[in-house]
């Protein structure tokens, strides 16, 4: 079963338009894991917009599955991660003031820079995933740096699956065959749905976890976490 890490960012947006601690992040995070989810995302970012660098230290006390911390690794970002050792760090590439991620590594022209990275957290036992399109080329790159995973960025497909355009799942199934080919692991994120997660998941041979943030939340105002969490579950199964 593809497992399922639930990005709780929109939960820090909502409290944080307020302030104060309403919602609750950290009761949110206790809740979706006892509803069944296998792990918890954060994406903080310089600004603290959402999750903050606290909350980050704080979840670590609550996060019992996995615990995957995402973001671009700037010195503040490395020290962080190292700080909290979660099970596992998605590396993005961030532009400072980006509303959310808009691409992909380019892994061949950044592959020494990403190499010096995953090993620091590979040296302190954290599993390394890199946020990569679906282009072999970028694959491939990404097995150079010694990255245990990667995460496909699926925004083009859900997109165009919106649009009824189900073929824009082949490069996708072509990168996750060539990912296998070369040992990585194989995570997935951005856009994903209610609507999509098992057609996605279905075509991509050993696709290991997604995490999923705003549909997930946004889908949850309407029909509930734990509803929603076990809906996803099942359809991962």
């Amino acid at each position: 079963m593809t497992k399922l890490s639930v990005n709780i960012n929109k939960i820090a947006t909502l409290r944080n338009a307020r302030g104060g601690n309403v919602p609750d992040l950290l009761q949110v995070a206790k809740d979706i894991q006892k509803f069944g989810a296998n792990g918890i995302t954060i994406h903080p970012r310089p600004d603290e917009r959402h999750i903050t660098y606290q909350d980050a230290r704080d979840l670590k006390n609550v996060v019992y599955t996995e615990y995957n911390i995402e973001g671009n690794p700037q010195h503040n970002f490395i020290d962080l991660v190292l700080e909290c050792k979660p099970d596992q760090v998605t590396l993005v590439p961030d532009a400072i003031g980006a509303i959310t991620s808009n691409a992909g590594w380019d892994t061949v022209k950044h592959q020494s820079y990403l190499k010096e990275v995953v090993q620091e957290f590979q040296r302190n036992n954290i599993r390394v995933s890199i946020f990569v399109d679906p282009i072999e080329a970028m694959i491939d790159g990404a097995k150079e740096t010694g990255s245990d995973r990667i995460e496909l960025y699926t925004e083009v497909f859900a997109h165009q699956y919106g649009l009824g355009n189900q073929t824009a799942i082949e490069p996708f199934v072509k990168a996750a065959i060539r990912a296998n080919e070369l040992g990585l692991g194989i995570n997935a994120g951005h856009d994903l749905s209610l609507d999509n997660i098992k057609f996605f998941k279905d075509n991509i041979p050993n696709l290991l976890e997604v995490s999923i943030g705003h549909a997930l939340v946004s889908e949850s105002l309407y029909l509930g976490f734990e509803n929603v969490v076990n809906m996803y579950l099942n359809k991962l199964k």
